[in-house]
């Protein structure tokens, strides 16, 4: 069993910056692909960045790359979601998501994954 914990969001104006954590717990946690996903009021969930467990290659939606970073601690058993530039667009509920064996690009396309956090929210004011 995996257990995802999210932690880093909240309030910050558009422009700014906030740096989102994912600790993961369980067996065999680091050779698991990663991913972040959000969901904004009354839309569907989207993906926003996915890495391979290597962490050699990595996959972000369009509307955030050059503004965001993924990225995985192997020691702490944590990845990361560097936000910078935020927009007002940027709102949502942001969750972590972890497969033991679907690929980076799969977890991209179809938005699936075997474990999910409880989602952190971040609100950017315009």
């Amino acid at each position: 069993q995996v257990q995802l914990v999210e932690s880093g969001g909240g309030l910050v104006q558009a422009g700014g910056s906030l740096r989102l954590s994912c600790a993961a717990s369980g067996r065999a946690v680091s050779s698991y692909t990663m991913g972040w996903f959000r969901q904004a009021p009354g839309k569907e969930r989207e993906f926003v960045a996915t890495i391979s467990w290597s962490s050699a290659i990595t996959y972000y939606a369009d509307s955030v790359k050059g503004r965001f970073t993924i990225s995985w601690e192997n020691a702490k058993n944590t990845m990361y979601l560097q936000l910078n530039t935020l927009k007002p667009e940027d709102t949502a509920l942001y969750y972590c998501a972890a497969d033991p064996s679907t690929s980076a690009y799969e977890m991209r396309v179809t938005g699936r994954a075997d474990y999910w956090g409880q989602g952190t929210q971040v609100t950017v004011s315009s």
